[in-house]
């Protein structure tokens, strides 16, 4: 870090989220500036590093990782990239936000995690920015100070307005659903034992071959039960609630209930258009507080083991998806140095 203790960050990937995060780090938080970006198409890291003072663009994430003055990695490239970039900061003991997936796969997840097991101390927070959001921080709080009771039920729903002509049936779960796996993991503090995917008649307007939506049910180690309605198609805009049924009361978050407007016959709000939007402050949130331990010499947030819980459910969700089965999620002991 420089002498003024400004962390510089590397940031792999410069597509939708990467650029969103190079701008992040350049006009909203504090205490660190882009050292260097990344990205197989040349032209595109450089139009990006133009955008920050002093940054330079590399097509190699190891030469940018080497580069003076980069002092930790931000991860935003696509998922089969991740393995070879987390490697590569480990080997140069760099502290690492890396977008979520983890890796694609729970293979290559623990792959991940036993090379950081053998650095001896965390390097990695996996980006489940949901964690950050205000909302879900008060019903987490809620939640464990336990004052509605044990958590009985989870009911989510996970609402977007269109998706990518590649976006496939297995990404409902990879890209979609993996979020409400992590998020009901730390909401409940259980890991997930086993999963259900039901498929209803597919909406008209769900671009073939893509059955959508469908519902998804966890079971998890504490017997609760929650469920999970993917729309990825719904043609309205973003949604994102979830509501805890437990023993003494019930609480409810994700309704977006801010300015409401009367107009002559209607009344309502503003509906998010995309994932961006509606968690803006919570990925503002979630990168302050990396770049804040960062530079306290720490590491905090979802872990690398969260990241490895989310490929291993998620596989087994893929599995469920396909076959129409109840499936057991596959996953090793949770490790001591992640407890």
């Amino acid at each position: 870090m420089t002498q003024q203790g400004t962390l510089g960050v590397a940031v792999i990937g410069t597509g939708k989220m990467g650029a969103d995060h190079v701008r992040r780090i350049n006009d909203v938080i504090s205490g660190a500036r882009v050292a260097a970006v990344v990205d197989i198409d040349e032209a595109r890291a450089k139009a990006v590093a133009d955008t920050a003072d002093g940054c330079q663009a590399f097509t190699d994430p190891a030469a940018a990782m080497a580069a003076p003055g980069v002092d930790a990695v931000l991860i935003a490239s696509p998922g089969p990239a991740h393995e070879a970039a987390l490697l590569s900061a480990f080997e140069r003991d760099l502290p690492v936000l890396c977008e979520k997936p983890l890796t694609p796969d729970s293979a290559s997840a623990l792959r991940v995690l036993e090379a950081e097991q053998r650095l001896g101390h965390r390097r990695v927070q996996v980006g489940f920015m949901r964690r950050y959001d205000t909302e879900f921080m008060k019903l987490k709080a809620l939640l464990a100070g336990g004052e509605l009771g044990r958590p009985l039920l989870l009911h989510c729903r996970h609402r977007n307005a269109s998706v990518h002509s590649y976006f496939t049936n297995e990404m409902l779960i990879t890209d979609s659903v993996v979020h409400e796996m992590d998020q009901a993991r730390w909401l409940l503090e259980q890991e997930i034992a086993a999963i259900t995917v039901l498929k209803p008649t597919p909406s008209s307007l769900s671009p073939e071959p893509l059955s959508d939506p469908q519902l998804v049910v966890f079971e998890t180690t504490g017997g609760a039960i929650v469920n999970v309605e993917i729309f990825a198609t719904c043609g309205f805009g973003y949604q994102v609630q979830a509501e805890a049924v437990c023993e003494r009361g019930t609480a409810r978050v994700g309704d977006a209930h801010g300015m409401l407007v009367n107009r002559p016959g209607t009344w309502g709000g503003e509906i998010a258009p995309d994932f961006v939007a509606r968690f803006e402050e919570a990925y503002d949130r979630e990168v302050q507080s990396w770049v804040n331990a960062t530079r306290r010499g720490e590491v905090e947030g979802p872990s690398a083991w969260d990241g490895y819980a989310a490929a291993a459910v998620s596989e087994a969700g893929v599995r469920a998806q396909a076959t129409g089965q109840r499936t057991a999620v596959e996953m090793i002991e949770r490790p001591a140095f992640y407890s």
